[in-house]
């Protein structure tokens, strides 16, 4: 197999440049897509707690039970203006190219698992789940929880429980890969999938313990440990779909488009 640069891009025409009488091919390679992927959201979190821990601090920390709180949660910044219009964005953008590595991954499972139930049903799942965790996320960020929090709460939970089964299944089809596999790159995937599994796991109970601990005894800094847990779960999320960049390190995106209808 060809190995292409992280972020190399190729444009080919048939026989003409000017005269574009060819097809016009364009290639990215697929760890470039996978990596913007990924860097969109992270990006646009970093962006809206920074805008609202410097400029809207005393809204994106208020809590119900006025208790000091000293890091906005990840709801509240991306529900302010106009941090809420720069979420919206990159999640908008890198939505569809999420969904692109969730097809090729399906895809990537279907080839490797045809003549196996156990696994050939798991990537099923694991497409399902993908998708939905994608659904949840758009959810979650277009509808923000100063709007209508039930809608947007109910978002979250989609997203948090979709990406957990997602990795949960993933981590279990790249064990049967490994065992059956020579590459050490393999092997190198796996392990890093399987730690930031159970890290996004241990921050996902550290979250929910201290939500709940701030809900029912309204005590100082639990809301804030919880802020922190909330972007520690999204942050090893994130890693966790980075891997792909080891799983498909010698793939490219191909855009076809012809000379005579113009199409793609």
């Amino acid at each position: 197999m060809r190995r292409f640069p992280l972020f190399q891009t190729k444009m080919l025409q048939g026989s003409s440049i000017l005269g574009h009488e060819g097809p016009l091919v364009i290639r990215v390679s697929f760890s470039a897509c996978v990596v913007c992927t990924v860097c969109l959201p992270l990006l646009g979190l970093i962006t809206c707690v920074f805008i609202s821990s410097v400029f809207h601090y005393e809204d994106s920390t208020g809590t119900h039970c006025r208790v000091p709180n000293y890091l906005p949660s990840i709801s509240a910044s991306i529900s302010l203006s106009p941090e809420c219009h720069i979420w919206r964005f990159c999640i908008g953008l890198h939505s569809a190219p999420r969904l692109l590595v969730a097809f090729t991954y399906f895809k990537f499972y279907k080839a490797r698992f045809s003549s196996r139930f156990p696994e050939s049903l798991l990537s099923r799942f694991s497409l399902a789940f993908s998708v939905c965790e994608n659904l949840g996320l758009l959810l979650l960020t277009y509808v923000s929880s100063s709007e209508t929090f039930f809608v947007h709460k109910e978002g979250f939970v989609l997203f948090l429980v979709s990406s957990l089964i997602y990795m949960l299944t993933t981590c279990r089809l790249w064990k049967t890969i490994k065992k059956h596999s020579l590459s050490p790159e393999d092997a190198k995937s796996h392990c890093w999938k399987v730690r930031f599994l159970l890290l996004n796991m241990s921050f996902c109970a550290f979250a929910g313990f201290f939500y709940w601990k701030h809900n029912m005894y309204c005590e100082s800094g639990s809301y804030t440990l919880f802020a922190l847990f909330e972007y520690l779960v999204v942050f090893s999320n994130m890693a966790f779909h980075l891997t792909a960049v080891w799983d498909f390190k010698s793939r490219e995106v191909m855009v076809i488009s012809t000379s005579e209808d113009k199409d793609f």
